[in-house]
């Protein structure tokens, strides 16, 4: 085995050895993140938030991505029964295992699908008409960010599962 903090093979290894209440972890997960990026953002329309640009075409899948990269991420902390065929999640998770990136993507993903002129910091600092000339060109760039950084932290935390999976208790 490698000694790098990300591995494919042993990432899906852990997914292989995912029980139901795992995959429907990672659904919630993919939802909530969803929902808290898409309805404030107006990707998902709602009566609550308005956008003052419409939304791009490529907000949807870059969305979509970052949501079910994040319920994957969200998911590796739930744990899984405690037996030697089966890996389990950390019990502490340490920045080596990505909590990190995964925050920081999901942060990410907010700014990237985000109207560029809803946006208070941005607007501050450029004002509408540099948000719009200079923000929202680099959106999909941040929104690549966002699913590399995402990646990043779902492949470490899913190695990490596999790593030194806990024996079962006798």
């Amino acid at each position: 085995m490698s000694s790098s903090p990300r591995s494919l093979s042993r990432a899906g290894s852990a997914l292989r050895h995912w029980q139901r209440h795992q995959w429907a972890a990672a659904g919630a997960g993919t939802l909530l993140t969803a929902v808290l990026v898409g309805v404030p953002t107006d990707v998902i329309p709602t009566p609550l938030f308005s956008r003052s640009v419409p939304v791009q075409g490529w907000n949807y899948p870059a969305l979509a991505v970052t949501a079910a990269l994040a319920g994957i991420v969200l998911s590796t902390y739930v744990r899984g029964p405690a037996t030697s065929a089966t890996p389990t999640a950390p019990s502490a998770p340490d920045p080596a295992t990505g909590g990190r990136l995964g925050s920081l993507g999901g942060i990410l993903s907010f700014l990237a699908v985000g109207c560029p002129v809803c946006n208070k910091l941005v607007l501050l600092l450029l004002g509408a008409s540099g948000a719009l000339s200079y923000w929202a060109p680099l959106q999909p760039l941040v929104a690549l960010a966002s699913v590399a950084l995402l990646t990043e932290a779902a492949l470490r935390r899913l190695a990490g599962q596999t790593a030194c999976p806990v024996p079962a208790s006798a």
